[in-house]
């Protein structure tokens, strides 16, 4: 979709931290500034997880989707990022939609340690990162294109 010269892009975009157990889903604002967690859906199938990631980023009006994907030293995909790789595939055999592939390396960690600088007892920072890591690579991915 071509916008007229001085009309920004008020599309959102989501991103995806896709993971064996559970899928983080984060989302940017309208104006691609700010992301936002969004939520973390319970990974059944390729076929069904493609299917809701879809049927979220429609809901939420976003033009783009943004997957996690991670790499080896050598630049390769990490067994994880060939998982992502697929479910990527999945969602272009259902939809149009454009689809990105974002090195999310470290955002789990990242996560985690922002539980900590938050000064969050030890009680509290239990729990899924999932959705956390999908707004750090989100805000990453944004700030370069800032």
């Amino acid at each position: 979709m071509q916008l007229p010269m001085n009309e920004p892009d008020t599309s959102r975009i989501l991103a995806v931290d896709w993971g064996a157990k559970r899928i983080g889903l984060a989302l940017s604002d309208t104006t691609r500034t700010i992301a936002s967690p969004l939520m973390v859906l319970a990974h059944t199938s390729r076929a069904e997880d493609a299917a809701a990631i879809l049927k979220t980023a429609t809901e939420k009006g976003a033009s783009l989707i943004l997957v996690g994907v991670t790499y080896e030293d050598d630049r390769q995909l990490t067994p994880a990022g060939r998982s992502a790789q697929r479910l990527v595939e999945a969602m272009q055999e259902q939809h149009s939609i454009e689809i990105r592939t974002y090195d999310e390396s470290y955002s789990t960690q990242t996560a985690r340690e922002s539980r900590l600088l938050m000064g969050l007892p030890k009680s509290k920072r239990k729990g899924h990162f999932d959705a956390i890591a999908a707004v750090v690579f989100l805000q990453r991915y944004l700030d370069e294109r800032a």
